[in-house]
């Protein structure tokens, strides 16, 4: 399975772009997981900029969940909710074809966020038809260096619970 994951966040030492690495490395060689973490590249949503051909980060963007067989999102919380730049490209998505049957799942690094999850989980029932919300895993990591979680992720029972995801998320 050709799976991308996508980090909501456009922070460069991301928690959550560390996961989704370690989690590409744990897939391997069953699943294939591409990082995108361009969320602070992609210009604000604005309908009048779908009317001509798309921002080539845009249109990057969409050629990628095109390209996928499934996607998996982890995000940070920002003040309860979701991030402005996920929420942006999931603005992107709302008009365009690329997301509305590709299987779709969430990963979290952090022990908190459910007011965040809730309404990450809201929006992607509207944009999705196989959103998947029972499809998740969480894992405590917040606080820790990126390479930190390459090593903590490598732990076997990290890895047991990634392969487990990975199973779930496939056959979703």
């Amino acid at each position: 399975m050709n799976i991308l994951a996508i980090s909501g966040s456009g922070r460069a030492a991301s928690t959550n772009t560390a996961l989704l690495r370690a989690v590409a490395g744990i897939a391997q060689p069953a699943h294939r997981v591409t990082v995108w973490d361009g969320i602070a590249g992609l210009p604000v949503f604005s309908p009048d900029l779908e009317a001509g051909p798309l921002p080539a980060p845009v249109q990057r963007f969409a050629d990628l969940i095109r390209a996928s067989d499934g996607v998996i999102i982890a995000s940070p919380e920002y003040v309860r909710a979701i991030p402005g730049g996920l929420k942006n490209a999931i603005d992107w998505l709302v008009s365009r074809d690329e997301i509305v049957a590709k299987p779709l799942a969430l990963l979290h690094a952090s022990h908190r966020g459910d007011d965040m999850l809730a309404q990450l989980r809201l929006v992607l029932g509207t944009v999705s038809q196989r959103f998947a919300p029972e499809v998740f895993a969480r894992f405590a990591l917040m606080k820790l260096t990126p390479d930190e979680i390459a090593q903590r992720m490598a732990e076997p029972e990290n890895r047991a619970a990634v392969a487990a995801f990975l199973t779930a998320f496939a056959a979703s």
